[in-house]
């Protein structure tokens, strides 16, 4: 059996040894903070991977603070780790999936479909009565190869070509005061991109962190799509890690195929020739 959105944590203990897990924890106003997280705990056998170098690629001022990485560099990571042909890959991290979810989404880039998103993170995990430790784990090479992929992506030049066209719709999984443009706590424009939606990655949670069921997010998307396809629906956010969340949710929910913009807002307000809205409305 695989697990290919989320994975509980009574499900993960039972499979643990099979699987590889993978640590995400990050701060995206300290990056210090996932290593020195994992350093002091994790799941058993549990490696690490940073969102700055492991889960992205090489920034240039305009594409974004998390570009895509290099697809044969993190082929070359997730063997590193252990990674082999075929077998379950999870993330988890202390923040609802929302860094989690970066690599679900690379994983299904790269073409894997084994792969899953602890659900409710280290705090389910720990509720559940399981064990953490700070022991590094002993790794052996995997044999993991890409194959097609099962995540699309597009690229800016894409949604400014369709602004306004009614073709491509674009989800923005931002905070309410960032979309609006009220505050922006890390880019240097705020705002969102015009015609943009806005549904905070948060509203795909229940309280305790663990993401809705399966029914109440279609529900929840279907009024938000107002009866467009999911392959119309194009997912963003300041840098394109949270904006996997969204993904998930909607893979969960039944609604397939749905994109991701990986440059976000960071890459669209780094053109100041690309227009600028504000406001609550699209």
């Amino acid at each position: 059996m695989g697990w290919t959105t989320l994975i509980s944590a009574e499900e993960l203990a039972g499979a643990i040894d099979g699987c590889v897990v993978v640590d995400c924890r990050h701060d995206l106003l300290d990056p210090t903070i996932g290593p020195r997280a994992y350093a002091q705990s994790h799941l058993p056998g549990a490696r690490f991977l940073h969102q700055d170098s492991d889960l992205a690629g090489r920034k240039t001022g305009t594409n974004g603070r998390h570009p895509l990485p290099d697809r044969s560099a993190l082929v070359e990571r997730l063997r590193s780790i252990g990674l082999g042909r075929g077998q379950q890959l999870v993330a988890y991290d202390d923040h609802g999936a929302m860094y989690a979810a970066r690599l679900w989404w690379l994983a299904r880039w790269l073409g894997h479909t084994r792969v899953a998103v602890l659900d409710g993170g280290m705090s389910a995990w720990s509720a559940a009565g399981f064990p953490l430790t700070a022991e590094l784990p002993a790794v052996r090479r995997g044999d993991f190869e890409e194959g097609a992929s099962l995540a699309p992506a597009v690229e800016v030049e894409s949604i400014v070509g369709q602004l306004g066209a009614g073709r491509l719709v674009v989800i923005d999984a931002r905070t309410p005061e960032r979309y609006a443009g009220e505050m922006e706590p890390i880019d240097p424009v705020a705002g969102h991109i015009p015609g943009a939606l806005n549904r905070p990655f948060r509203s795909n949670l229940r309280p305790d962190g663990r993401f809705k069921p399966a029914e109440v997010l279609r529900r929840e998307y279907e009024a938000l799509l107002a009866g467009r396809a999911p392959t119309e629906i194009v997912h963003q956010c300041g840098s394109g890690v949270t904006a996997c969340h969204s993904i998930v949710a909607m893979e969960l929910a039944g609604l397939h195929g749905s994109a991701l913009y990986p440059g976000s807002w960071s890459e669209w307000c780094a053109d100041p020739a690309r227009p600028v809205a504000r406001g609550s409305e699209p």
